[in-house]
């Protein structure tokens, strides 16, 4: 029975992600008997929303629009899968389409978090902070101790603080830097909340890791990290941004480009499909380059060289540097196993 169908997948949606395929299969069949059922339709474009954007990594998905905008007329006083689309037709540069569905939502919205957040959201893509913190303000009268409100909010502020930066040339007169220092105090105490609420979101982490940065608290940004790093059952791409973005703290802040090296190398190893992985490459690269510049002799960079060009396809000179590598660390099992499986593939 479709009901059933629908029933069942409502609650495996519940579960998150890895049920999302099953979930949409099962909506799918219950679509098959009744295509114009409302509910039915609300759970599918909900189901195949999340899907374009777990599985999108470099690209933008946007199978969902053409569902969500029948869902909407199918449901034309259910707000939340108003914002939905609107947040959509902005992944896909169509933003003054999707803002005309969001006025639509504060027309009809006051008390709902759950569209309230998703409305700052699209706010705060288009760079809109005032109206975004506008929105998350009124959300968090409803649900004052959300992670997601605070770590929204938190991003709001650091995104103006930045912006006087880059307006300043990163030369802040006296009334900007105060500004600025406001800015971040702020960002910071929402950010915490953040933490405390939600002890396993890792963006929440890096996200206060950067601004404990900001305020020269670098001894703070290191707890924090290692917080992060030390996160259970998350996902591999969380692990992947996790180890990147403290290489770049080890990197700049600390200037200990070994410790740097190591975590760019294992986030490479985490996730090849991530939309940082190009920047990983070039970033791990530039600096065994910078390296071998001072040091010809340095291994750490000899086999990070070959394993950035292994990743790229040029496996003669993935060779080439496994093999100098190799020749000076001749214990370096790591090394070895990889010039040996390189070897053979050639």
């Amino acid at each position: 029975m479709p009901e059933i169908d629908c029933e069942k997948r409502w609650a495996l949606l519940k579960f998150g992600g890895k049920y999302y395929h099953r979930t949409k299969a099962a909506f799918e069949k219950a679509l098959e008997a009744e295509p114009d059922n409302p509910e039915f339709n609300i759970g599918y474009v909900i189901t195949v929303y999340w899907l374009d954007d777990t599985d999108r990594h470099r690209c933008i998905k946007s199978f969902s629009l053409g569902p969500l905008r029948k869902a909407v007329t199918l449901n034309p006083g259910n707000a939340y899968i108003k914002v939905l689309p609107a947040l959509k037709l902005q992944d896909v540069q169509a933003e003054d389409e999707g803002e005309k569905y969001i006025e639509e939502i504060l027309d009809q919205v006051s008390s709902q978090p759950h569209v309230l957040r998703y409305t700052a959201k699209f706010y705060r893509r288009k760079n809109s902070w005032d109206k975004a913190l506008e929105v998350l303000k009124k959300a968090l009268k409803v649900t004052p101790m959300s992670s997601f409100l605070h770590h929204q909010m938190g991003l709001c502020y650091r995104a103006q603080m930045t912006e006087i930066k880059k307006a300043t040339d990163n030369r802040p007169t006296e009334e900007d830097k105060l500004r600025m220092d406001r800015l971040i105090t702020t960002a910071v105490s929402h950010f915490e909340v953040a933490v405390q609420r939600d002890s396993k979101f890792p963006f929440v982490y890096t996200d206060l890791a950067s601004m404990y940065v900001e305020a020269g608290q670098c001894s703070k940004a290191e707890e924090v990290f290692q917080k992060a790093l030390h996160l259970e059952n998350i996902t591999n791409d969380h692990k992947h941004q996790i180890h990147y973005y403290y290489g770049r703290f080890q990197e700049f802040h600390y200037k200990s480009e070994s410790t740097a090296m190591r975590h760019y190398l294992e986030a490479l190893k985490i996730s090849d499909q991530s939309s940082l992985h190009p920047k990983l490459i070039s970033v791990l690269k530039k600096l065994a380059v910078k390296r071998l510049g001072h040091d010809a002799s340095d291994v750490q960079s000899l086999s990070a060289l070959g394993f950035v060009y292994k990743l790229e396809g040029a496996r003669r000179q993935a060779v080439e540097y496994c093999e100098q590598a190799q020749r000076l660390d001749p214990e370096n099992a790591e090394s070895l196993a990889a010039l040996c499986e390189l070897r053979l593939s050639i």
